[in-house]
């Protein structure tokens, strides 16, 4: 192989790679914004100093206790929980975020029950 050959052999394999890792990581992140619905921002794709995508994310609004609408919390984290389990492949963070929202669901949950008691007392 001649010095010009191997030089376009390697960049014909990154742009290969490039290609491979963004599709991949846009696909990831699509399955997210796609299940969060208007709580879920833009994607995006960050790339290491060769410009290879290495990772992404999609910024999501993780809801806050509403006392006066526990309801609207629980049907929010809800949202929260599908779109950081989208992907097939959910990553460490997609899984902090779910059991985020886990517990902000479960103090919704424990806050509407307790409504509920204090309506039939």
């Amino acid at each position: 192989m001649t010095g010009i050959s191997a030089v376009s052999f390697r960049n014909q394999q990154k742009q290969a790679l490039i290609k491979k890792n963004y599709n991949e990581i846009y696909a990831h992140e699509l399955a997210h914004k796609n299940a969060a619905g208007s709580l879920g921002g833009a994607i995006v794709i960050e790339k290491n100093s060769e410009g290879i995508p290495v990772s992404g994310h999609v910024s999501i609004k993780m809801p806050r206790l509403n006392k006066a609408n526990p309801m609207e919390t629980i049907k929010q984290a809800n949202i929260v929980m599908r779109a950081a389990l989208a992907p097939n492949d959910p990553s460490a963070q997609d899984l902090k975020v779910a059991a985020e929202a886990r517990a902000i669901k479960s103090q919704a949950e424990n806050l509407q029950n307790r409504k509920r008691l204090d309506y039939y007392a």
